[in-house]
């Protein structure tokens, strides 16, 4: 199989086979030799597991219930779930493990799928969907031992269906030889059982109110509690829009062009911020920030609507922001633009201030998409490529 435009047919064509998906795929091969810990993973190495669950994971009873595309999609995260073990793995008291793996693997699948987007063929959201099934694919085994079981459960639900990763993390379980094998499955009903009772194994919960929401994630990153089914009163008083992407995506261009049909917006941009002092690309960053810090609490001490411009393509950097401007009564939208990776870097080559190709790489490998649990509203532009 040669990986063409329409990878999700040709993986059907195929019958559903990872063998003829990694020989087309390099990235695959690499899973060959890649040690594991034997005492959960007698079969081998992380290629022989892999081909493992994407085996059990087609035999299950609940597979051929399953739409087309939920089965190609599913099918294609079982064959990248490991995706992170190649540059996780490492041996530490004579024992091979791979820390974070699963983080690595969401970030590697995207950026692959992103720059191949010819090859892969994925809308976003079909990228977005395999990358957070790559993400959470461990949770349904390890979400008991969690400080907060709920809030990881409702959190992932914001971005997955759970009924499709209770599937996937039920063939990681079963597509390996383990002496525990029975208890990890046990764990994994557990999920779906604890899902379920949740209300979220469909779709995500319906909160009382944006609001509330809100809050409760917040409360959440912070180590409080308070009740998924609460009903907040909403004290918000005005609207921040923070933005996300990565640089050339069109951030600029989409406030012109905001600003131009709706009433006009003030904006604290940071490169605006670069160019009024010249400071010159990535100097000076510290000052920078506390620069347009000062600005927008002029703006929030008035509420005062306003656009923060900048990348933030950093789930922290968004949440330190989101949490200043919450704590003003404001309410925090994050808008994410995306341009294709093609365009992105036929933009670079006119762009007076040119980025150096490692660094816009670097800055994709980085990228975490914005969650729709992280703002009031968060919402998705991909692929935007006007007025660029």
């Amino acid at each position: 199989m040669a990986m063409k435009r329409e990878i999700l047919k040709e993986i059907r064509r195929d019958g559903f086979s990872f063998c003829r998906l990694s020989s087309a795929c390099p990235e695959l091969n690499a899973l060959k030799n890649l040690p594991q810990d034997l005492a959960f993973h007698g079969e081998g190495d992380v290629y022989s597991h892999t081909r493992m669950v994407c085996e059990r994971l087609t035999s299950l009873p609940e597979w051929a219930t399953l739409s087309e595309e939920d089965q190609t999609l599913l099918f294609l995260a079982a064959a990248f779930h490991d995706i992170g073990k190649i540059t996780c793995t490492k041996q530490e008291d004579g024992i091979w493990i791979s820390p974070r793996h699963t983080i690595a693997g969401e970030k590697r699948f995207r950026q692959m799928a992103y720059r191949d987007a010819a090859q892969f063929g994925l809308t976003f959201r079909q990228r977005e969907t395999v990358a957070k099934l790559i993400r959470y694919h461990g949770l349904p085994v390890w979400f008991w031992a969690k400080e907060k079981p709920a809030g990881e459960l409702l959190k992932a639900a914001e971005s997955i269906p759970l009924r499709l990763l209770y599937l996937l993390s039920r063939a990681d379980v079963e597509g390996r030889i383990a002496a525990d094998a029975r208890q990890l499955e046990d764990q994994v009903e557990f999920f779906a059982d604890y899902a379920k009772e949740l209300g979220i194994w469909e779709q995500p919960y319906t909160f009382a109110n944006p609001y509330t929401k809100f809050v409760y994630y917040q409360q959440y990153l912070q180590k409080e509690d308070l009740w998924y089914k609460a009903k907040l009163y909403d004290d918000t008083a005005f609207d921040v829009l923070l933005m996300s992407g990565l640089p050339l995506s069109g951030k600029d261009s989409w406030i012109a062009h905001y600003n131009e049909k709706n009433t006009k917006m003030p904006v604290v941009s940071l490169d605006g911020i670069r160019r009024q002092y010249g400071i010159p690309p990535a100097k000076n960053t510290g000052k920078v920030a506390q620069l347009a810090t000062n600005q927008a609490k002029t703006f929030l001490r008035q509420e005062q609507p306003f656009i923060w411009n900048a990348t933030n393509i950093v789930q922290e950097t968004r949440q330190r922001l989101v949490g200043l401007f919450a704590g003003y009564h404001a309410r925090v939208h994050i808008l994410y633009l995306e341009a294709p990776y093609q365009e992105l870097l036929d933009r670079n080559q006119k762009r007076a201030r040119y980025i150096p190709g490692p660094v816009l790489e670097d800055m994709i490998g980085k990228l975490e998409i914005p969650a729709p649990w992280e703002a009031y509203t968060t919402f998705m532009l991909p692929d935007h490529s006007s007025q660029a």
